[in-house]
């Protein structure tokens, strides 16, 4: 299953109306994939939503030293590819965030995303979180 940023602040913030859900759907999967991309986005909108910094940063370390989550640090090729795929549809108000998400979960065979973000489902994913 792919962590995507809205997954994740379900799962931090209690206050999220999908909170219950997220957590019980992060906590059955037997693995999670995330990267570093979608770990600036938590942050950045973890603080934005009012939340302590070191808990936001407390749960990017528990993503990192947990065994069932990887967390892929984008390199060149990645971000390229993401740039690509966004050139190509020009149509969608994708960030650069989800193009390289979207592509990284095409490399890894991923179809399930721990999501609220209905560009997940306009890209050909499964959005496992309504809004």
């Amino acid at each position: 299953m792919f962590l995507d940023t809205s997954g994740l602040l379900g799962i931090l913030d209690r206050r999220q109306p999908g909170h219950r859900d997220a957590v019980t759907l992060f906590t059955a999967a037997p693995k999670g994939v995330t990267h570093s991309g979608v770990v600036f986005e938590l942050v950045a909108l973890a603080e934005s939503r009012g939340l302590l910094r070191h808990a936001a940063l407390d749960f990017v370390d528990g993503l990192h030293t947990n065994p069932s989550i990887e967390v892929i640090h984008i390199e060149e090729q990645a971000y390229r590819e993401g740039l690509d795929l966004l050139r190509s549809h020009d149509d969608k108000a994708w960030s650069l965030c989800d193009a390289v998400s979207f592509e990284l979960m095409r490399d890894r065979h991923l179809f399930e995303a721990l999501t609220t973000d209905h560009h997940f489902e306009q890209a050909g994913f499964i959005r496992l979180l309504t809004p």
